[in-house]
């Protein structure tokens, strides 16, 4: 049996059609960078996730679920990573995109 693969670029153009998806998607916005900035973080430390989680005096299954992106940490939890990591925490405010205000 022969099976047809579509190109997840072909995938992904279709959905944008579709304002649900795009809403849908662009809520996690922030939960992804979040996630991005953690295993980034934990990636220039050059340290494991068991690594960071021992530092945090946690388990490496703490550090994996935040990197996951879905849970949202306690800014304590984001300081105790950063602190691991031996970064700085920094949270600011920017202005929100064009037409995010109209999709609430």
């Amino acid at each position: 049996m022969s099976r047809k693969f579509i190109p997840v670029e072909e995938s992904f153009s279709e959905w944008r059609k579709d304002p649900e998806y795009v809403a849908a998607y662009d809520a996690l916005e922030e939960e992804f960078a979040l996630a991005s900035a953690l295993i980034k973080a934990r990636g220039e430390a050059d340290m494991t996730q068991e690594e960071v989680a021992r530092a945090m005096g946690t388990t490496q299954a703490v550090v994996a679920r935040l990197e996951s992106g879905r849970t949202l940490p306690s800014t304590r939890t984001l300081k105790r990573f950063a602190e691991a990591t031996h970064t700085r925490l920094r949270i600011s405010f920017e202005p929100e995109k064009p037409g995010r205000a109209e999709a609430r």
